[in-house]
């Protein structure tokens, strides 16, 4: 029996990359496929670009697990393949004594996660750092940062392709069926076909919770619930007042609006967190009295009018309003193939973590 690839990997996003450089890595033959003319184009493309230290997530969780390992390989990653990143570090700063309190979780949260680089601040030691805050006590994040994310996911292309995988744009997947010892996949596009595959990985962001619906016999009770968690973005006119991430205490659901300086050193705040019932990328105006009201809670120096819409992102969020948090599901209870439900945020800093855990499932 003739198989065409070891693995096909659908989603050509961050994660689905890392997951087909993995394999790809271990010396199997690979065809990451995406729907879009380009990789990235979906969660991937509308994100804050922020290297997470693992602070946030709770211990033997794998947000937390994956964090913390996917930060470490991915600062290596980006160095060896000459990626732009600025280690910059964050502070997360509490504004009003009663937020001490979610400090030292956060500093214990990080000890028990293996997280390095944690340091505790009075107001005078973060005021030092940076003179524009207004806070009564932080923690500073030294392994926290920002990076290219496309140059990120385009060296992973070439990664994979130089160990002899394929990324193919334009090529939707339609649907798979399992049998024994391999599993048969439909694609679509320009040059439609059907190819067989001992591993097929479900890696679609958004759309995972739908591909897993077209696997014949994929359990429809082991598909979680879809939540789409908008996040808009401002950005800052004039100059960035901050050298460093700046983080409030996280909010339930969500690490909260924060402050960041991209590569270009443009100055931006988001997301916050807005759930809707399909994925709506226009940022509201009007939001814009709110998040002005949430930054002068760190930085009262902010000038009225000098916000403005930026961009929005959906995260494949698996718990709705007023729900707990919910970890990453990776499932492979179906022979042959690996699900991957509700990779949000941390999912760009772990996604190599993620592909190197995926690979390992994969047994292959």
């Amino acid at each position: 029996m003739t198989i065409d690839f070891d693995a096909i990997v659908v989603g050509a996003g961050a994660v689905g990359l890392a997951c087909g450089y993995a394999l790809a890595r271990q010396g199997h033959s690979v065809a990451v496929l995406e729907r879009e003319r380009r990789v990235g184009a979906g969660i991937s493309s509308r994100n804050s670009e922020v290297i997470h230290a693992g602070l946030h997530y709770p211990p033997g969780s794998l947000k937390a697990r994956f964090c913390v390992e996917g930060r470490r390989l991915l600062y290596h990653f980006l160095d060896r393949h000459h990626v732009a990143y600025n280690k910059c570090g964050k502070l997360i700063v509490a504004t009003q004594d009663d937020e001490l309190a979610a400090l030292d979780a956060l500093a214990a949260r990080g000890e028990a996660n293996g997280v390095e680089g944690v340091t505790r601040l009075d107001a005078a030691q973060a005021l030092a750092l940076e003179p524009a805050l207004r806070t009564v006590g932080a923690l500073h994040s030294a392994e926290s940062g920002v990076f290219d994310a496309h140059g990120y996911m385009d060296a992973l292309v070439g990664a994979i392709e130089a160990h002899g995988g394929v990324v193919v744009l334009n090529s939707p997947f339609l649907g798979a069926t399992p049998s024994a010892g391999q599993v048969e996949v439909r694609i679509g596009g320009d040059d439609p076909s059907t190819v067989t595959t001992r591993r097929l990985i479900l890696a679609g962001g958004l759309q995972s919770q739908e591909t897993a619906t077209w696997v014949q016999g994929f359990p429809e009770e082991r598909i979680p619930a879809l939540h789409y968690g908008k996040g808009s973005y401002f950005a800052l006119t004039g100059h960035a007042p901050f050298q460093r991430l700046i983080y409030p205490p996280p909010i339930p659901g969500a690490l909260g609006i924060h402050y960041r300086r991209d590569l270009g050193g443009q100055a931006r705040f988001g997301p916050d967190l807005e759930f809707v019932d399909a994925p709506d990328y226009v940022v509201d105006p009007a939001r814009v009295r709110y998040f002005e009201d949430y930054v002068r809670r760190f930085w009262p120096g902010l000038p009225d009018g000098a916000v403005y819409p930026d961009y929005a992102g959906i995260r494949p969020k698996l718990h709705g309003p007023g729900q707990p948090q919910r970890d990453f599901v990776i499932d492979d209870s179906q022979p042959g193939v690996i699900a991957l439900f509700g990779i949000e945020s941390p999912g760009l800093t772990s996604s190599l973590a993620i592909g190197e855990h995926v690979a390992g499932l994969a047994r292959l």
